[in-house]
Protein backbone atom coordinates (compact mmCIF):
# COMPACT_ATOMS: atom_id res chain seq x y z
CA UNK A 1 0.00 0.00 0.00
CA UNK A 2 1.34 3.42 -0.99
CA UNK A 3 1.78 5.36 2.27
CA UNK A 4 1.06 8.67 0.57
CA UNK A 5 -2.15 7.19 -0.84
CA UNK A 6 -3.28 6.10 2.65
CA UNK A 7 -2.57 9.56 4.04
CA UNK A 8 -4.44 11.27 1.20
CA UNK A 9 -7.51 9.05 1.66
CA UNK A 10 -7.70 9.49 5.43
CA UNK A 11 -6.66 13.14 5.71
CA UNK A 12 -10.10 14.70 4.92
CA UNK A 13 -11.63 12.77 7.82
CA UNK A 14 -9.03 13.42 10.52
CA UNK A 15 -9.49 15.92 13.32
CA UNK A 16 -6.98 18.73 13.80
CA UNK A 17 -3.85 17.54 15.57
CA UNK A 18 -4.46 13.85 14.87
CA UNK A 19 -1.22 12.02 15.60
CA UNK A 20 -0.85 9.21 13.06
CA UNK A 21 2.06 7.08 11.94
CA UNK A 22 1.83 6.32 8.21
CA UNK A 23 5.12 4.41 8.08
CA UNK A 24 3.48 1.08 9.00
CA UNK A 25 1.60 -1.27 6.67
CA UNK A 26 -1.59 -0.01 8.33
CA UNK A 27 -1.78 3.64 9.52
CA UNK A 28 -1.70 3.81 13.31
CA UNK A 29 -2.90 6.43 15.78
CA UNK A 30 -0.10 7.07 18.27
CA UNK A 31 -2.57 7.90 21.05
CA UNK A 32 -3.59 4.24 21.36
CA UNK A 33 -3.33 3.13 24.99
CA UNK A 34 -2.57 -0.55 25.43
CA UNK A 35 -5.01 -1.50 28.20
CA UNK A 36 -5.40 -5.22 29.06
CA UNK A 37 -8.64 -5.46 27.07
CA UNK A 38 -7.11 -3.74 24.03
CA UNK A 39 -4.11 -6.08 24.21
CA UNK A 40 -6.45 -9.09 24.39
CA UNK A 41 -8.48 -7.91 21.38
CA UNK A 42 -5.35 -7.18 19.37
CA UNK A 43 -3.86 -10.56 20.23
CA UNK A 44 -7.03 -12.41 19.27
CA UNK A 45 -7.40 -10.77 15.87
CA UNK A 46 -3.67 -10.73 15.15
CA UNK A 47 -3.78 -14.54 15.26
CA UNK A 48 -4.43 -15.53 11.62
CA UNK A 49 -6.16 -18.84 12.40
CA UNK A 50 -8.66 -17.26 14.79
CA UNK A 51 -9.29 -14.24 12.56
CA UNK A 52 -9.91 -16.29 9.42
CA UNK A 53 -12.32 -18.50 11.36
CA UNK A 54 -14.13 -15.43 12.66
CA UNK A 55 -14.40 -13.96 9.15
CA UNK A 56 -15.81 -17.18 7.71
CA UNK A 57 -18.35 -18.08 10.34
CA UNK A 58 -19.15 -15.19 12.68
CA UNK A 59 -21.59 -12.40 11.71
CA UNK A 60 -21.81 -13.58 8.11
CA UNK A 61 -25.13 -15.47 7.92
CA UNK A 62 -28.24 -14.49 5.95
CA UNK A 63 -30.10 -13.36 9.08
CA UNK A 64 -27.24 -10.97 9.89
CA UNK A 65 -27.24 -9.60 6.34
CA UNK A 66 -31.02 -9.10 6.29
CA UNK A 67 -31.05 -7.42 9.69
CA UNK A 68 -28.23 -5.00 8.88
CA UNK A 69 -29.59 -4.20 5.42
CA UNK A 70 -32.93 -3.29 6.99
CA UNK A 71 -31.19 -1.11 9.59
CA UNK A 72 -28.70 0.82 7.41
CA UNK A 73 -30.11 0.62 3.89
CA UNK A 74 -27.70 1.05 0.98
CA UNK A 75 -24.11 2.08 1.62
CA UNK A 76 -23.76 3.47 -1.91
CA UNK A 77 -22.38 7.01 -2.04
CA UNK A 78 -22.14 7.24 1.75
CA UNK A 79 -19.23 8.00 4.06
CA UNK A 80 -19.14 4.96 6.35
CA UNK A 81 -17.06 4.47 9.49
CA UNK A 82 -16.97 0.94 10.93
CA UNK A 83 -15.64 0.99 14.50
CA UNK A 84 -14.20 -2.32 15.65
CA UNK A 85 -14.46 -3.64 12.11
CA UNK A 86 -12.15 -6.61 12.69
CA UNK A 87 -11.45 -8.37 9.38
CA UNK A 88 -14.31 -6.49 7.72
CA UNK A 89 -17.30 -8.77 8.26
CA UNK A 90 -20.01 -6.13 7.89
CA UNK A 91 -18.99 -4.75 4.50
CA UNK A 92 -17.85 -8.16 3.26
CA UNK A 93 -21.42 -9.29 3.94
CA UNK A 94 -23.42 -6.22 2.88
CA UNK A 95 -21.38 -4.99 -0.08
CA UNK A 96 -22.06 -1.74 -1.93
CA UNK A 97 -20.16 1.28 -3.25
CA UNK A 98 -19.62 3.73 -0.39
CA UNK A 99 -18.03 7.11 -1.07
CA UNK A 100 -15.54 6.30 1.68
CA UNK A 101 -15.25 3.28 3.97
CA UNK A 102 -13.02 3.66 7.03
CA UNK A 103 -12.40 0.62 9.22
CA UNK A 104 -11.09 1.19 12.74
CA UNK A 105 -9.70 -1.56 14.94
CA UNK A 106 -6.88 -2.24 17.40
CA UNK A 107 -5.61 -5.21 15.37
CA UNK A 108 -3.36 -4.42 12.41
CA UNK A 109 -3.61 -8.06 11.33
CA UNK A 110 -7.39 -7.94 11.08
CA UNK A 111 -7.22 -4.60 9.26
CA UNK A 112 -4.92 -6.06 6.60
CA UNK A 113 -7.77 -8.47 5.78
CA UNK A 114 -10.37 -5.67 5.99
CA UNK A 115 -8.35 -3.68 3.45
CA UNK A 116 -8.75 -6.52 0.94
CA UNK A 117 -12.52 -6.30 1.45
CA UNK A 118 -12.48 -2.60 0.57
CA UNK A 119 -11.84 -0.76 3.85
CA UNK A 120 -9.44 2.11 4.38
CA UNK A 121 -7.89 0.75 7.60
CA UNK A 122 -6.83 2.65 10.71
CA UNK A 123 -5.42 1.29 13.96
CA UNK A 124 -6.99 3.40 16.71
CA UNK A 125 -8.67 3.26 20.10
CA UNK A 126 -12.48 3.46 19.97
CA UNK A 127 -12.36 5.48 23.20
CA UNK A 128 -10.33 8.28 21.55
CA UNK A 129 -10.70 8.34 17.78
CA UNK A 130 -8.51 10.61 15.63
CA UNK A 131 -11.46 11.26 13.31
CA UNK A 132 -13.27 14.61 13.04
CA UNK A 133 -16.81 15.12 14.31
CA UNK A 134 -19.75 14.90 11.92
CA UNK A 135 -17.92 13.20 9.06
CA UNK A 136 -20.03 10.08 8.57
CA UNK A 137 -23.39 9.33 6.99
CA UNK A 138 -23.32 5.90 8.63
CA UNK A 139 -21.39 4.78 11.71
CA UNK A 140 -21.32 1.01 12.27
CA UNK A 141 -20.41 -0.52 15.62
CA UNK A 142 -20.92 -4.28 15.42
CA UNK A 143 -19.93 -6.66 18.24
CA UNK A 144 -17.60 -4.00 19.64
CA UNK A 145 -18.98 -2.01 22.58
CA UNK A 146 -18.87 -4.90 25.05
CA UNK A 147 -15.18 -5.41 24.26
CA UNK A 148 -14.34 -1.87 25.42
CA UNK A 149 -13.45 -0.71 28.92
CA UNK A 150 -15.80 2.30 28.89
CA UNK A 151 -18.91 1.35 26.92
CA UNK A 152 -20.55 4.76 27.34
CA UNK A 153 -17.37 6.55 26.29
CA UNK A 154 -17.09 4.49 23.11
CA UNK A 155 -20.75 5.07 22.25
CA UNK A 156 -20.26 8.82 22.71
CA UNK A 157 -17.23 8.74 20.39
CA UNK A 158 -19.23 6.88 17.77
CA UNK A 159 -22.10 9.36 18.09
CA UNK A 160 -19.70 12.28 17.67
CA UNK A 161 -18.81 11.11 14.16
CA UNK A 162 -22.38 11.07 12.84
CA UNK A 163 -23.31 13.93 10.50
CA UNK A 164 -26.72 15.62 10.73
CA UNK A 165 -29.19 13.32 9.01
CA UNK A 166 -26.85 10.37 9.51
CA UNK A 167 -27.34 7.17 11.47
CA UNK A 168 -25.48 5.12 14.06
CA UNK A 169 -26.17 1.39 14.18
CA UNK A 170 -24.83 -0.99 16.82
CA UNK A 171 -25.51 -4.68 17.23
CA UNK A 172 -24.31 -7.93 18.77
CA UNK A 173 -23.73 -6.52 22.21
CA UNK A 174 -25.16 -8.81 24.91
CA UNK A 175 -28.39 -7.62 26.48
CA UNK A 176 -28.07 -7.64 30.26
CA UNK A 177 -31.44 -9.28 30.88
CA UNK A 178 -30.62 -12.24 28.64
CA UNK A 179 -27.26 -13.16 30.10
CA UNK A 180 -27.86 -12.56 33.80
CA UNK A 181 -27.52 -16.25 34.64
CA UNK A 182 -27.89 -17.42 38.21
CA UNK A 183 -27.89 -20.71 40.12
CA UNK A 184 -27.94 -23.79 37.84
CA UNK A 185 -28.01 -21.54 34.77
CA UNK A 186 -24.75 -19.89 35.86
CA UNK A 187 -23.21 -23.33 36.41
CA UNK A 188 -24.08 -24.31 32.82
CA UNK A 189 -22.65 -21.00 31.55
CA UNK A 190 -19.32 -21.74 33.22
CA UNK A 191 -19.35 -25.31 31.90
CA UNK A 192 -19.73 -24.29 28.24
CA UNK A 193 -16.02 -23.68 27.58
CA UNK A 194 -15.10 -27.15 28.82
CA UNK A 195 -17.73 -28.57 26.46
CA UNK A 196 -16.29 -26.63 23.49
CA UNK A 197 -12.80 -27.89 24.29
CA UNK A 198 -13.98 -31.49 24.75
CA UNK A 199 -16.16 -31.70 21.62
CA UNK A 200 -13.83 -29.59 19.44
CA UNK A 201 -16.93 -27.74 18.19
CA UNK A 202 -17.73 -24.05 18.29
CA UNK A 203 -15.35 -21.15 18.78
CA UNK A 204 -12.78 -20.84 21.57
CA UNK A 205 -11.89 -24.52 21.47
CA UNK A 206 -8.36 -24.36 22.86
CA UNK A 207 -7.52 -23.06 26.36
CA UNK A 208 -5.33 -20.35 24.84
CA UNK A 209 -8.07 -19.08 22.52
CA UNK A 210 -10.61 -19.27 25.33
CA UNK A 211 -8.43 -17.24 27.68
CA UNK A 212 -7.76 -14.59 25.06
CA UNK A 213 -11.41 -14.30 24.06
CA UNK A 214 -12.59 -14.06 27.67
CA UNK A 215 -10.03 -11.35 28.40
CA UNK A 216 -11.41 -9.32 25.49
CA UNK A 217 -15.13 -9.72 26.23
CA UNK A 218 -15.13 -7.71 29.42
CA UNK A 219 -18.84 -6.82 29.41
CA UNK A 220 -20.16 -10.17 28.16
CA UNK A 221 -20.79 -12.08 31.35
CA UNK A 222 -23.58 -12.66 33.87
CA UNK A 223 -24.55 -9.39 35.56
CA UNK A 224 -23.16 -7.25 32.73
CA UNK A 225 -24.31 -6.08 29.30
CA UNK A 226 -26.21 -3.31 27.53
CA UNK A 227 -29.72 -2.06 28.27
CA UNK A 228 -32.33 0.24 26.76
CA UNK A 229 -31.47 2.83 29.41
CA UNK A 230 -27.80 2.69 28.48
CA UNK A 231 -28.36 3.62 24.83
CA UNK A 232 -31.00 6.26 25.55
CA UNK A 233 -29.02 7.98 28.30
CA UNK A 234 -25.96 8.36 26.04
CA UNK A 235 -27.56 9.15 22.67
CA UNK A 236 -30.64 11.25 23.38
CA UNK A 237 -28.54 14.16 24.79
CA UNK A 238 -26.69 14.19 21.43
CA UNK A 239 -30.01 14.82 19.65
CA UNK A 240 -30.53 11.29 18.37
CA UNK A 241 -33.83 9.51 17.86
CA UNK A 242 -33.14 6.08 19.37
CA UNK A 243 -34.77 2.89 18.13
CA UNK A 244 -33.95 -0.35 19.95
CA UNK A 245 -34.51 -3.87 18.70
CA UNK A 246 -33.91 -6.77 21.07
CA UNK A 247 -33.35 -9.89 19.00
CA UNK A 248 -32.03 -13.41 19.05
CA UNK A 249 -29.33 -14.25 16.57
CA UNK A 250 -31.47 -16.23 14.14
CA UNK A 251 -33.78 -13.24 13.56
CA UNK A 252 -33.23 -11.46 10.25
CA UNK A 253 -35.27 -8.55 8.95
CA UNK A 254 -38.05 -9.58 11.35
CA UNK A 255 -35.76 -8.52 14.23
CA UNK A 256 -37.01 -4.98 13.62
CA UNK A 257 -40.52 -6.08 14.58
CA UNK A 258 -40.09 -9.20 16.75
CA UNK A 259 -37.23 -10.58 18.82
CA UNK A 260 -37.47 -14.17 17.61
CA UNK A 261 -36.43 -17.28 19.47
CA UNK A 262 -33.04 -18.21 20.96
CA UNK A 263 -31.35 -21.56 20.53
CA UNK A 264 -32.31 -24.27 22.99
CA UNK A 265 -29.09 -24.08 25.02
CA UNK A 266 -29.68 -20.41 25.87
CA UNK A 267 -33.33 -20.98 26.72
CA UNK A 268 -32.41 -23.75 29.16
CA UNK A 269 -29.85 -21.54 30.89
CA UNK A 270 -32.40 -18.74 31.16
CA UNK A 271 -35.13 -21.00 32.54
CA UNK A 272 -32.74 -22.35 35.16
CA UNK A 273 -31.90 -18.71 36.09
CA UNK A 274 -35.52 -17.63 36.50
CA UNK A 275 -35.52 -15.66 33.21
CA UNK A 276 -38.53 -15.88 30.89
CA UNK A 277 -36.89 -16.90 27.57
CA UNK A 278 -39.88 -15.65 25.56
CA UNK A 279 -39.64 -12.05 26.77
CA UNK A 280 -37.94 -9.24 24.79
CA UNK A 281 -35.59 -8.68 27.75
CA UNK A 282 -34.30 -12.23 27.25
CA UNK A 283 -33.29 -11.65 23.61
CA UNK A 284 -29.55 -12.21 23.36
CA UNK A 285 -28.61 -8.96 21.58
CA UNK A 286 -29.90 -5.40 21.57
CA UNK A 287 -29.59 -3.64 18.21
CA UNK A 288 -29.60 0.17 18.36
CA UNK A 289 -30.48 2.34 15.37
CA UNK A 290 -30.05 6.00 16.19
CA UNK A 291 -30.72 8.78 13.69
CA UNK A 292 -29.38 12.31 14.12
CA UNK A 293 -31.72 15.16 13.32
Amino acid sequence: MDLNSAAIKLEPFLKNGANLDFSKAVPRCLNLKATPSIKANARYFDTPEWTSQYLRYCHRDEAFKARWTAAVGSLDGKVVVDIGCGPGNVFATLGGKPKALIGVDVSAGALEIARKAGYEPLVADAHDLPLASGIADIVIVNATIHHCDDMAGVLREAARLVAPGGILVTDHDPQLGAWNFKGPGLWLWKLRLHIYAWTKKGFHRSPTEQACALASEIHHRPGDGVTREFFESVLIPFGFKVELYPHNHLAGIDALSHHGRAKFKYRIGQLLSGINPNSPDAALSLMCRASRA
